[in-house]
């Protein structure tokens, strides 16, 4: 559980905000954070109303579906699904804008899995107008049920008179007002065991100590190549990920809904493949690469990869240790259950570009496996509130 959590309902939330925003200027941007809370919970933004922003990035389930038994999230229409695990929402914020990295070589930041919002505002846009998501029409629709919403008089108050008058201009005021939500400390507390650990208040058992070297040996797990866990050149907190862009030669997923989609919401059925960042930048090289993902609250955010094929951290290592090791399976779309039992791996979703340099042959033992899966489960946030200072 986290250490704060964010308030279940709209209306709750659009009680504080009269208060906050009749404060002097300087309250102006904890106003703004409150309107942010109210239409980040307010399910009559979804069309037909029923689902909000917390329907699949729940505070309990470190902001990722707390509905464990599909890969991805259902919509608000009956029979919809996205196409792709939902990521945690939880420190986005700190991604930067989406760039080319000339220096490196390499895509780096923005927001989704497939980089294509550049900042947690333009990402904020999206599900509200995606047919698999909110399903509203257009954005006319989004800015009349703010309108009529309890807190839309907050708007005025925030931005100006008038500030939800103009479409276009009201559409970027409520991203404005979920990115500005996305960047308290509710989405960012900094509060796992490991964290304790950096400031000298809690010991890591030592079994998670030698997970942490494993994780962090070049020679051995090498996980923090991508997954930065040092302290920054002024003593930041690691944010576990680089924000760059990786094919790890994940397989498909036959637990996917997706494919089952009718012809007009997924053309290419059971045969669509997921192109990733390629598909932003329209370049065949970047094809099957992800975002790095934070492996902050890596434990309560299962499954995993961007398709959601593996349903267990355990597995995820496994499959980074010796994934170019095991033989192929006979068949492309079999599950990691049965890869696990039958020990192989099915073909990568995307056989172009598989980074084959920094995993597949980890040559990790099972102890050392379960060592680095026990020193990511203490990246959890709320563990003073949980379980003291130990």
């Amino acid at each position: 559980m986290l250490r704060k959590t964010i308030m279940g309902s709209a209306m709750a939330a659009a009680l504080i905000l009269p208060a906050l925003a009749d404060k002097p200027a300087d309250s102006r941007q904890a106003a703004k954070e409150e309107l942010g809370r109210a239409l980040f919970f307010d399910p009559s933004l979804s069309s037909p109303p029923g689902q909000s922003c917390a329907t699949c990035h729940d505070a309990n389930a470190a902001f990722t579906d707390p509905d464990r038994s599909l890969p991805v999230s259902k919509g608000v229409l009956p029979g919809r699904v996205g196409n792709r695990n939902t990521p945690t929402a939880m420190y986005a914020a700190f991604s930067p804008d989406f760039h080319f990295d000339k220096e490196e070589g390499l895509y780096v930041g923005g927001q989704f899995l497939d980089g294509r919002a550049a900042t947690l505002e333009e990402q904020a846009k999206g599900p509200l107008l995606n047919p698999l998501e909110m399903a509203n029409p257009d954005k006319q629709s989004v800015v009349d049920k703010v309108r009529r919403a309890a807190y839309s008089q907050t708007f005025d108050k925030v931005f100006g008179q008038g500030a939800l008058d103009d479409t276009e201009q009201a559409y970027e005021r409520i991203a404005e007002a979920l990115a500005a939500l996305e960047r308290t400390p509710q989405f960012s507390p900094f509060s796992s065991k490991y964290d304790a650990w950096l400031a000298g208040k809690a010991k890591l058992t030592p079994q998670e100590l030698r997970g942490l070297r494993l994780f962090e040996a070049e020679d051995k797990g090498n996980c923090a190549a991508c997954h930065t866990s040092k302290p920054g050149p002024k003593g930041e907190p690691p944010l576990f990920t680089d924000f760059t862009y990786d094919n790890l030669g994940v397989p498909r997923n036959p637990d996917n809904p997706f494919y089952k989609l009718p012809t007009q919401l997924n053309p290419t059925g059971v045969a669509w493949i997921d192109r990733g960042l390629g598909a932003t930048v329209n370049k065949p090289s970047e094809d099957g690469k992800f975002k790095v993902p934070t492996l902050r609250n890596i434990e309560l955010t299962a499954p995993y990869m961007h398709n959601g094929y593996f349903k267990s951290l355990r597995g995820t290592v496994v499959f980074y240790n010796d994934r170019d090791k095991k033989p192929r399976c006979s068949q492309d779309l079999v599950t990691e259950e049965t890869a696990l039992k039958q020990k192989c791996w099915p073909a990568p979703e995307v056989n172009a570009n598989v980074n084959d340099e920094e995993l597949g042959n980890l040559g990790l033992t099972e102890r050392e496996i379960d060592d680095i899966v026990a020193f990511m489960k203490t990246l959890n946030d709320g563990w003073q509130a949980m379980k003291g200072n130990r």
